[in-house]
């Protein structure tokens, strides 16, 4: 009896390591692959909830990455190839969608030809038109252009058709990124004035306008890379002070009414080995995980500046204790974390 036993208990115990070795995980900081088996690629990227699945969108980098010298700073930056689209239930497992906005190689005029700039693309769905909404960052090389472009679609997955580029309220606009209320009502929050100044901009109601209502935050604070949220009735915001693609210290701040005021909270929301440097990467999106209470993601990129295709991402849970919320880091985590 014990001979026949001992084999069937390594046999069970090898299944229970196998099924543990299966247990989906957020690594941050490390390759992330599709379930092709290809790296993800959806840099400065966002997230949108919709029937059940959510869709990755983010810029699209492939090829060399360049610098050019006369801009005075360190301008690195690959062709535009497009935005991609990731698909999944889990939030682990990723599918390649394709692009759901590609570049327009035979105008090289056109905002999305190869030789510009699109950047931290964001995309909402509004519930009244039926039309998923994109809205991103497009520039000319220099970075002098400064606008957000406007792009629509029926399906998340796209292809989005692209309508128009603007300066939102008469100002620039750089980093940016989309945030709706309970209300239905959307909101453009964006870089402007140079990045000195932190804009938040009532969208008309199909989404695709500046309605003209919006306020000036954080002036002459030079703060970029915004990431929207809400908990327990009050807005946040995560955000990154201006040093090119070189990492610095978070910020977190919070308001009662998402137009502001807006008060920056003491000391630094990371938490953990090289917390100053945001683990030496940059916000892009804070996501609020479906049918959980209280759990929220802050999304970062690790930027590449040599190699922006190889960019990593660092996905972190947001921690809340008391209504006191902190990012901690962690080598390896999962879900369960918020339960």
């Amino acid at each position: 009896m014990k001979k026949l036993l001992f084999p069937l208990f390594i046999l069970l115990c090898a299944g229970c390591a196998r099924q543990e070795a299966a247990l989906p995980e957020f690594v941050p900081g490390q390759v992330w692959l599709d379930t092709d088996g290809n790296p993800i690629n959806a840099h400065g990227g966002g997230m949108l909830y919709h029937d059940g699945l959510y869709y990755w969108y983010g810029e699209y980098k492939v090829g060399e990455t360049t610098l050019d010298p006369s801009l005075g700073w360190e301008a690195y930056r690959t062709e535009v190839i497009g935005v991609s689209c990731y698909s999944s239930a889990d939030l682990y497992n990723w599918k390649f969608e394709g692009l759901a906005l590609t570049a327009v190689e035979d105008d090289p005029n056109h905002d999305l030809h190869p030789t510009q700039v699109v950047e931290r693309p964001k995309v909402i769905y509004n519930e009244r038109t039926g039309k998923f909404v994109m809205w991103m960052h497009v520039d000319s090389p220099d970075y002098f252009k400064a606008c957000a472009g406007v792009a629509i679609s029926d399906n998340p997955t796209g292809p989005f058709e692209y309508l128009y580029s603007l300066r939102p309220n008469g100002e620039m606009s750089r980093d940016q990124t989309l945030f709706v209320d309970d209300d239905g009502r959307a909101y453009h929050f964006y870089s402007a004035e140079d990045n000195a100044t932190m804009y938040i901009s009532l969208l008309t109601d199909d989404y695709l306008l500046p309605s003209g209502t919006y306020t000036r935050n954080f002036p002459d604070q030079y703060r970029e890379a915004p990431a929207v949220f809400k908990y327990d009735g009050r807005y946040y915001m995560l955000s990154s002070g201006c040093s090119g693609w070189d990492p610095n210290v978070a910020e977190l701040a919070v308001a009662d009414s998402i137009l502001g005021p807006w008060e920056t909270l003491p000391g630094n929301p990371c938490v953990g080995p090289d917390a100053d440097k945001t683990f030496y990467a940059q916000s892009t999106f804070v996501l609020k995980v479906e049918g959980l209470d209280n759990a929220y993601i802050a999304m970062f990129d690790r930027w590449n500046k040599l190699d922006l295709e190889n960019s990593l991402y660092v996905w972190l849970p947001v921690d809340i204790q008391g209504g006191k919320l902190s990012i901690p880091w962690a080598d390896r985590w999962n879900l369960s974390y918020f339960r």
